[in-house]
């Protein structure tokens, strides 16, 4: 099975992509030169189907978008950086498991769904 790309977002899109995203957003922070975010990339693209829905998972390339990186102070990729309602309620730097990561899912998704 061929993986598909995940959408990407920059610096021009982060904040209507990401900021007001009316759904919970996973920002895999990343770099086409890094080893380990080619590693976790499988695991985050299954992310991204497991939760299609209910969670939106979007790539940045931090290469490319040095003011989004600079203003999420991202020093290690890969970063996955968990927002809700705009807000960044969750983090795993470097490479993770998927139960690492569907835990981390569950975790945004219930606090999403008893707020009012």
């Amino acid at each position: 099975m061929v993986l598909e790309m995940l959408p990407e977002v920059n610096d021009q899109s982060f904040e209507a992509e990401v900021l007001k995203s009316r759904i919970p957003v996973v920002v895999d922070f990343w770099a086409a030169w890094c080893g380990p975010c080619r590693m976790l990339a499988p695991a985050v693209e299954d992310l991204a189907r497991t939760y299609a829905g209910r969670l939106k998972v979007v790539k940045l390339d931090v290469d490319d978008n040095h003011s989004t990186a600079s203003r999420f102070a991202i020093r290690s990729i890969p970063s996955l950086l968990f927002f809700k309602q705009g807000q960044l309620v969750d983090q795993i730097v470097g490479v993770c498991s998927r139960t690492q990561l569907a835990e981390s899912a569950e975790k945004i998704l219930r606090e999403a769904d008893t707020r009012p």
